[in-house]
């Protein structure tokens, strides 16, 4: 605080001495932070004040107090702060004449000096009046720093007064606050207490609200009269606090007595529901009791009929299925459970729809067997199974869907619903099943089978969702769908077994070719819709591999919806082969794909067997080619026509034979181009390995198989008896002439082509199998010729022959393989045929040297 002491100037000003009262204590002035700026100005006015008073006074006084001016706040106030005290020493200097003036007036004139005491007194009044005028103006400053240094002690004292009480201020604060914090904190700690005392008596509260629940309601309950309030508000809301109270004494199982409260709560809770249960069917044995009172009194029209059924029953329905609701709700399984798991309360549930179709049955069931009695009676329903089927299916579904609609308006749900709509089939089921097992007409199960599915069952294919509130009537058709498939495979095994397996064929069914020649005179023969499913034409002939299958069916009406014969076509099929066509394309869909599939493996599997057997008489009777064609022909049309069924393959039982192992050798050496590409037409199927005996043979793999292994063997007899002079047993005879030979082989090629092409003219009519077979044949001879030919040619070398690499060479050696080949392909004359090959195409599938 002294550092600022330089700030301050202290002026000499006149004071002014009121009588009236005290002079005014010093009061601290307001904090410079609070003056307005306009304030903050020196005390100039003062200064310039006290120099007017003092300048008016005449006798000099005391030196007036000091006053403290405010320090400078600006460079302005410092400079109007220093001219103020500059013009203070001015007058003071002023004053100082003025008073030795007053002080000359004062003093004694020399004259009037008498004696030396006068001298001594003006001498010593003088020396005074020197001495206070040279020390005057220390004085005055003494006493202005005495009185500055009074009022500063003072300043220090109030401030130090004022720290203290501050101090004291401060203390008294702190303890206040410290209290009020102590109290807060207890306030609070009372407010949590409070707080916790509060929500432990809600607890409790809470806690004892369900199990205050118990007396009450077992008074409720157990009161007479109690089945009276089942359909009021009130009752609903006791069950609904029950199932709050079993769930919360199932979550509370550690309180005490849970156990005890939980199992009454349970019986209330049954002891409700059964009140439900027995209002229930109360009610609706009311109902039913006044239904059959009024149809017992009277003969009644169907109109009648139906409003006491259906009107009479849908009176009191919204009512009784609230109340049912109850019971439902509280017989869903909870969650979490296993599926097909029922809930606590589904038994009461299973009693409602229990005593529902009880009641309903015995209203509706015999009005249903009069009906269908009525029905099996009438003419023409009486011996025919299909009419009979959907006049009754029919009646029967129109019940259903009654019944449906006020099962709905009854339940919620369909739980149950089914149960008793089957129930009220039963006497359908009575009717219909012993007239499908009586029934020996395949075409008639057959038609039943095609109703029943295209009418009443539905589509697995179809996409559209299925809506729910409709009935569902092929649940209950099925079972008669089921008892019509499993008569129909029942007889279709029957027809398998008696017409195919177990087939004896007559003399006249194996008189092959003749049979071939007569249907060919007669103008009869099909020309190919057999094969091919096309109209016969002499200029395009037609082909056994189409890609659209047909069906041939017995039955079919002349000019059926082929455009051909069918009577025509199957004149010249085995009746076995007849018969399984027939089969499948009965059964095809009407069952169901697994048993179709089984059926169509055994189906094909027989009939292979058995056309098989019919070419082994044949080729007794007539000749191997007969057996062979008529094999080839047949088993062609089976393979064509069995593509329309999608057979799927099956898992076959395998074991293997062993027995064509002892001739492998034999047969690799005389089928030496096996392995050839161009061969395909001549890969026998397990002939040259171990065979694999599958007991449930894959159709189409088994078909297959068998038909290129007669293939080959006809193909290879042929070709054999043209190659006969240069066989293995020709050459090792003694004299053989390799010349001669090739000559015997010219000749009788030449003999057998005519002969090949006419015999597959009597049992092929395509055209482009028919040049296949040859094209086979002729492969077959110039195999056999090229091994003849490596055979002389390594003889010759190892003899040292020289042998010529190309050509014809002299007249006296034999002909080179390729000059063999061209003569063949000019003798053996094979057509290049084909339906979807352009010429480029065809002209490289015919090709077998690489060359057109």
């Amino acid at each position: 605080m002294y550092d600022d002491a330089s700030y301050y100037t202290f002026i000499p000003s006149a004071q002014q001495h009121d009588d009236k009262g005290p002079t005014p204590r010093h009061r601290r002035k307001q904090s410079l932070l609070n003056q307005p700026n306009e304030e903050f100005q020196a005390d100039v006015g003062q200064i310039d004040g006290n120099q007017k008073s003092n300048a008016a006074k005449d006798t000099p006084t005391a030196p007036p107090k000091a006053t403290l001016t405010r320090r400078a706040q600006s460079y302005t106030d410092f400079h109007h702060a220093a001219r103020a005290v500059l013009g203070q020493a001015h007058n003071q200097e002023a004053k100082g004449e003025e008073r030795g003036k007053l002080a000359t007036q004062n003093e004694l004139p020399v004259a009037d000096l008498k004696d030396e005491l006068d001298f001594l007194d003006w001498y010593g009044s003088i020396e005074t009046r020197l001495l206070d005028a040279s020390y005057e103006e220390y004085t005055d400053y003494l006493k202005q720093l005495e009185s500055s240094s009074s009022h500063l002690d003072s300043l220090l004292s109030d401030t130090n007064s004022t720290l203290d009480l501050l101090s004291s201020l401060t203390k008294s604060f702190k303890d206040v606050e410290a209290q009020t914090s102590t109290f807060q904190r207890q306030c609070e700690g009372l407010v949590q207490e409070q707080q916790r005392m509060a929500k432990l008596a809600d607890d409790i509260s809470q806690n004892l609200k369900y199990h205050s629940y118990l007396e009450p309601i077992t008074r409720r309950l157990n009161a007479p009269g109690a089945g009276n309030y089942v359909r009021s508000e009130e009752f609903s809301n006791m069950l609904s606090r029950l199932d709050e109270c079993l769930s919360y004494m199932a979550t509370h199982p550690n309180h005490r007595e849970a156990a005890t409260y939980n199992s009454r709560y349970r019986l209330l809770m049954t002891r409700g529901l059964t009140l439900i249960r027995n209002h229930f069917v109360g009610g609706l044995r009311e109902i039913a009791s006044d239904v059959s009172r009024r149809i017992s009194d009277r003969q009644l029209n169907d109109t009648t009929m139906s409003a006491l059924l259906y009107a009479k029953f849908r009176v009191g329905a919204a009512e009784l299925k609230e109340v049912a609701q109850e019971i439902r709700k509280r017989a869903m399984p909870p969650a979490g459970a296993d599926p097909g798991a029922g809930g606590e309360y589904q038994s009461l549930m299973n009693e409602l729809y229990t005593s529902y179709s009880a009641t309903r049955g015995k209203l509706v069931i015999p009005l249903v067997r009069k009906k269908i009695g009525d029905i099996a009676m009438a003419p023409s329903t009486a011996k025919e199974l299909v009419p009979f089927a959907r006049s009754s299916i029919g009646y029967v579904r129109g019940i259903c869907a009654d019944e449906y609609e006020l099962w709905r308006e009854w339940f919620e749900g369909e739980d149950g619903l089914y149960s008793f709509l089957e129930s009220a089939c039963e006497p359908l089921y009575d009717h219909l099943r012993p007239r499908i097992i009586h029934e020996n007409q395949l075409l008639k199960l057959c038609e039943l089978c095609t109703l029943l599915q295209t009418r009443y069952m539905r589509d697995l294919d179809d996409e559209e969702p299925v809506d729910t509130n409709e009935l569902d009537f092929s649940i209950l058709i099925k079972p008669a769908l089921e008892d019509a498939q499993t008569r129909l495979v029942f007889r279709t095994q029957a027809i398998l077994r008696d017409e195919i397996e177990n087939y004896k064929p007559k003399s006249d069914v194996l008189d092959y070719p003749a049979k071939i020649r007569r249907v060919s005179l007669s103008g009869t023969k099909s020309q190919g819709p057999a094969m091919s499913g096309r109209k016969s034409s002499t200029a395009e002939p037609t082909t056994p591999m189409p890609k659209t299958p047909v069906i041939v069916e017995e039955g079919d009406s002349p000019n059926g919806r082929w455009g051909f014969s069918t009577e025509a076509a199957l004149q010249g099929w085995y009746p076995t082969l007849k018969k399984a066509i027939w089969l499948l394309s009965r059964i095809y869909r009407l069952v169901n794909s697994t048993v179709f599939d089984d059926l169509a493996h055994q189906i094909v599997h027989q009939t292979t067997l058995s056309l098989s057997k019919a070419a082994d008489l044949i080729s007794s009777k007539a000749t191997s080619v007969d057996g062979q064609l008529f094999l080839i022909k047949h088993l062609l049309i089976l393979k064509q026509q069995i593509v329309a069924f999608d057979i799927e393959f099956v898992t076959p039982d395998i074991s293997f034979d062993f027995s064509g192992v002892t001739n492998t050798f034999w047969e690799l050496r005389e089928r030496g181009g096996l392995f050839d590409p161009r061969n395909l037409w001549r890969l026998m199927g397990g002939g040259l390995l171990p065979k694999v005996v599958e007991n449930m043979l894959d159709a189409k793999a088994e078909l297959d198989g068998r038909l290129r292994t007669v293939i080959n063997d006809f193909t290879s007899k042929f070709a054999s008896r043209m190659t006969s002079g240069i066989d293995a047993s020709a050459t090792a005879k003694r004299g053989f002439e390799g010349v001669k030979a090739v000559k015997k082989v010219q000749e009788m090629s030449e003999k057998e082509v005519p002969l090949l092409r006419r015999k597959l003219d009597e049992y092929l009519d395509d055209q482009r199998t028919k040049e296949t077979l040859v094209s086979a044949v002729q492969d077959q001879v110039i195999q056999n010729y090229e091994t003849f030919y490596d055979m002389q040619m390594a003889d010759k070398r190892s003899n040292g022959v020289r042998t010529s690499k190309k050509g014809k060479g002299r007249e006296d050696e034999i002909w080179d393989p390729d000059m063999f080949n061209e003569w063949a392909s000019g003798v053996f004359n094979v057509k290049k045929l084909g339906i979807y090959e352009d010429e480029d195409s065809r002209s490289r599938s015919m090709s077998r040297t690489g060359s057109i």
